[in-house]
């Protein structure tokens, strides 16, 4: 199988620290739209075929691999089918933009406090859609954020422009911000992105090169910490889980793949080389 190359010149710096030092090597994941599909309901989420086995391997061969994502834990590990994957030593999950963490050592939940604007803000949210009056937009629970998905609304993308002033005019009232993403815009507390969170991975595992695959908004803060962490000497590789929604993400990647399918190719192709 042939491994992509990256397209700049510091991502290509970037794979190759990879493959020439894989034991010091962080590898960090979003999880929908990179390992799972994108779908209407987000409670029917579920990995693309043969992803969690391939990032088992990888888990291997590597120094540490990690899923980053603004899904709580619980989620990931009931939708995720992690299987022996969960059961590595090096494996860890970042949920809610790090706001939770789980790993092999401790087998548990590990979570900040659950901020208070969190709970008001999303007791304004029923009757803030009711008044709009879009009907198929979804409020999702996180319980350290909230979001608004509009993917199943009758005009999906005229509901996500209209709601993001009122959103975020509730939003500012309680001391959140509103992250926007696919068809979806979450209020959660300011100064916690997946950024902060893939530094403290590689922080915490003393990488020497660290490669992000992300989707969507949300990952320009992790493609802002792959930057900062060449800047401090740890080569790095941006990719993009391609999406035609989110051309700000493809505009900053290293590399572009063709969504799930297209991520679990480069994994696998990474796998092959790596043994």
């Amino acid at each position: 199988m042939v491994l992509r190359t990256p397209d700049s010149e510091a991502g290509a710096a970037g794979l190759a620290a990879i493959l020439d030092r894989p034991h010091e090597a962080s590898m960090a994941f979003d999880f929908d739209g990179v390992l799972s599909p994108i779908v209407a309901d987000p409670g029917l989420s579920r990995p693309y075929t043969g992803v969690v086995a391939a990032l088992g391997r990888l888990a291997e061969l590597v120094g540490s691999v990690s899923i980053i994502t603004g899904r709580p834990v619980a989620d990931v590990l009931r939708l995720g089918d992690l299987g022996e994957l969960a059961a590595l030593e090096h494996f860890s999950i970042f949920g809610v933009y790090g706001m939770q963490r789980w790993d092999w050592a401790t087998r548990s939940v590990v979570s900040e406090p659950v901020p208070a604007g969190v709970a008001a803000a999303s007791a304004e949210l029923p009757g803030l859609l009711d008044a709009a009056g879009y009907d198929g937009v979804s409020i999702e629970d996180k319980a350290m954020s909230v979001a608004v998905h509009t993917r199943r609304a009758a005009a999906p993308q005229e509901a996500f422009a209209a709601l993001r002033e009122p959103l975020a005019e509730v939003a500012a009232r309680h001391g959140l911000t509103v992250e926007p993403g696919r068809m979806v815009l979450e209020l959660r507390p300011p100064g916690i992105d997946k950024g902060h969170a893939l530094e403290t991975i590689v922080t915490g595992h003393g990488a020497r090169a660290v490669a992000y695959f992300g989707d969507d908004l949300g990952d320009l803060a992790a493609f802002d910490a792959v930057e900062r962490l060449r800047e401090a000497g740890v080569p790095g590789l941006k990719v993009c889980s391609g999406s035609d929604e989110v051309q700000r993400l493809a505009e900053r990647a290293d590399l572009i793949l063709d969504g799930p399918p297209g991520v679990l190719e480069f994994v696998e192709g990474l796998n092959e080389r790596l043994k």
